[in-house]
């Protein structure tokens, strides 16, 4: 698989929420200040709710843009069967009963899910408890991972 490719849509995809986050706080905040929401009385809220939606907008794309920018520097590096798993591999994790998962380690946007050459790719941060589960682990090794409620076995198949 190309991960040059699945940084791409990575990119993309990121930049595309931005777009859409940005255009949203910028109608909350519009409507926060927009004279017929200035309160008549004290329980005419609305007025500040807006302003505490365009607030949280705005967070969320800062944290795309720290996202954006970490990707946009991210250097991949290449993957074989005796290199241990860190940061820029896409890892495909296998039960036992042959279902398989595609997880890419990166450094932002953790549960990111993208489309690349007809698989689903989850973005997974080195921090996170699938990230820890693989970190410096190799192909062929078992590891137990928590997803959801319930723990599973997983065998590291590829790495690249």
């Amino acid at each position: 698989m190309n991960k040059e490719k699945i940084l791409q849509i990575i990119i993309e995809t990121l930049s595309s929420d931005l777009a859409v986050l940005l255009k949203a706080a910028k109608a909350a905040h519009d409507a926060s200040i927009h004279e017929e929401n200035i309160p008549d009385n004290k329980y005419a809220t609305l007025s500040l709710e807006a302003s505490y939606i365009a607030q949280a907008q705005a967070n969320r794309a800062q944290e795309i843009k720290v996202a954006l920018e970490a990707y946009r520097n991210l250097h991949l590096k290449p993957f074989d069967e005796d290199s241990a798993i860190y940061l820029s591999a896409l890892v495909t994790l296998e039960t036992e009963d042959g279902v398989e998962k595609k997880v890419f380690i990166g450094p932002e946007a953790g549960g990111l899910k993208v489309q690349a050459e007809g698989a689903e790719i989850v973005v997974i941060t080195p921090s996170s408890p699938v990230g820890r589960g693989v970190i410096g682990k190799f192909v062929g090794d078992v590891v137990d991972l928590r997803i959801g409620n319930s723990t599973r076995e997983f065998e590291i198949v590829e790495v690249c």
